[in-house]
């Protein structure tokens, strides 16, 4: 009895049957032979997938079509109905409910009649069969040109997307990082070599300072204040190009200035005279000779008592060595309008601007006999030259100049001592602070006093201060309240 499926076994899943056309062919001759009818024509018809991708890779809509349209061509010639045993078994189910003539798309022609057996069940199984079949593994082993992995089209028009295994991209995705990782690398070298410089500096710097013990127990107060004193030391620098006595022996502090850098504002550098009365212990003396009598503490707590504020830290330098430093530095430019032949402190200048090596920039800031101001004179002087100290030191043209950096710091380190909390940080703060304070947003003057000739038995002529003004104006440089400019008696007075 041959049942719905045209005479094939029904134990044999469709999709397992070899997919060789003769055999095809036989069971179609086969049935039609069994049933009675004679085939349509002794030819083979050609299989609809003999060069075209497999029969898996086949949209079913528009193979349907096609078998449709040449099943009716093929019974219109012969005469005879077409033979259901023509039909694929695999597309022959057991029932299919009666379906309605369709159009399709683009013709006004009625499509011919789906086969009894198709189903929309069936379409699945066939689909879900094929996907397992072992003939659609071999025709797309046999024809890897129509795989939609080689970007072709597979049959029924629908073009493919070519896909890439990830070996390609992953070799192109290192290539496009090779040069940043090269970059970072760099990056890491340098910072490296940075740190161990710094930390190596650091080290050489610090083991080359020589400490004094100076500060005092007093409350910190706003800000960070500096004080910087030039010692008269009889170093080889008296008489002619040296002091401006030579008959003055031991050691006196020729300079004093206070340096200030508040956390927000301007940096201030305000000069000290030298000849400023002071009262230490009961004792009436000039604040240059309290160091020499009662030693460093006692002059950081007299400059302590006239400002209000806190000294952080002490720096002293040697006359003798700001003429090294200077040289080492290659010279600065020094400005004076009037011409001085100082016999004193050697001093011959021409009015103007000129580049002053170390010998002259020593006799510039110590000249005073031959300045109309005096010894306030000598203090802007002193101010001048130590501002362009620190502006020529922290310029690119010697800080990119490691022999010339080399030679300053030797200069530098021989000739100073500080107190006992500096360090080579502390140090470029307060470089730093020296040229924005000696820059065109900076403070500078001197205190302000009362009487520049106070005269005082077993002292002599002194320069009286005014406290009140002085703690005034100390307290708005250490809060950064106080304008940009000059300040001070001087500057008022001139």
């Amino acid at each position: 009895m041959v049942d719905g499926n045209g005479g094939a076994t029904p134990s044999t899943p469709p999709s397992f049957i070899p997919s060789a056309q003769r055999r095809r062919a036989s069971r179609a001759g086969n049935a039609a032979q069994a049933s009675g009818i004679e085939p349509s024509s002794s030819e083979a018809r050609p299989s609809q997938h003999a060069e075209s991708a497999p029969p898996a890779f086949a949209p079913s809509s528009g193979r349907r079509s096609r078998t449709s349209q040449s099943r009716q061509s093929g019974a219109a010639g012969t005469g005879a109905p077409a033979s259901p045993a023509a039909q694929p078994q695999s597309f022959a189910p057991a029932a299919a409910p009666d379906r309605q003539p369709r159009r399709s798309s683009g013709s006004s022609r009625t499509a011919s009649p789906a086969p009894a057996s198709y189903t929309a069940a069936s379409r699945r199984e066939r689909l879900q069969s094929r996907q397992f079949s072992p003939s659609r593994q071999s025709n797309a082993a046999a024809h890897p040109q129509a795989g939609p992995g080689n970007g072709q089209a597979v049959s029924g028009g629908t073009p493919a997307i070519a896909l890439r295994g990830p070996g390609r991209g992953a070799g192109r995705s290192a290539r496009r990082h090779r040069p940043l990782r090269v970059l970072l690398i760099t990056l890491a070298l340098l910072v490296a070599v940075g740190v161990i410089s710094v930390f190596g500096a650091w080290n050489w710097v610090n083991g080359h300072l020589v400490k004094s013990d100076w500060l005092t127990d007093m409350a910190n107060t706003k800000g960070t204040s500096w004080l910087l004193l030039g010692s008269d030391e009889r170093d080889g620098t008296e008489g002619v190009a040296g002091s401006d006595a030579s008959d003055i022996t031991g050691s006196r502090t020729d300079t004093i200035l206070v340096l200030t850098k508040p956390k927000s504002g301007h940096s201030s550098l305000i000069s000290i005279p030298r000849d400023s009365l002071m009262n230490v212990d009961g004792q009436y003396m000039k604040i240059n000779a309290v160091s020499q009598f009662y030693g460093d503490k006692a002059l950081v707590g007299q400059v302590e008592s006239l400002s209000g504020q806190k000294i952080d830290h002490v720096a002293e330098i040697r006359f003798g060595g700001l003429k090294n430093v200077v040289d080492a530095i290659g010279g600065v430019e020094l400005c004076y309008d009037q011409d001085v032949s100082d016999g004193y402190s050697g001093l011959e200048w021409k009015s103007g601007c000129h580049m002053a090596d170390g010998t002259t920039a020593l006799a510039f800031s110590r000249m005073r006999y031959a300045d109309a101001q005096g010894d306030f004179g000598r203090a802007a002087r002193q101010r001048q030259v130590i501002g362009a100290v620190m502006k020529k030191a922290l310029s690119g043209g010697t800080l990119l100049n490691f022999p010339k950096v080399g030679k300053l710091a030797n200069a530098a380190l021989a000739s100073i001592t500080v107190d006992e909390k500096t360090n080579p940080y502390t140090l470029l703060q307060m470089a730093l602070a020296f040229r924005d304070a000696t820059g065109s947003n900076g403070v500078s003057g001197s205190v302000y006093w009362s009487n520049p000739n106070y005269y005082v038995d077993g002292v002599g002529s002194s320069v009286l201060l005014d406290d009140a003004k002085n703690k005034e104006l100390f307290s708005q440089l250490a809060s950064g309240t106080h304008k940009a400019g000059d300040v001070g008696t001087l500057a008022e007075e001139g």
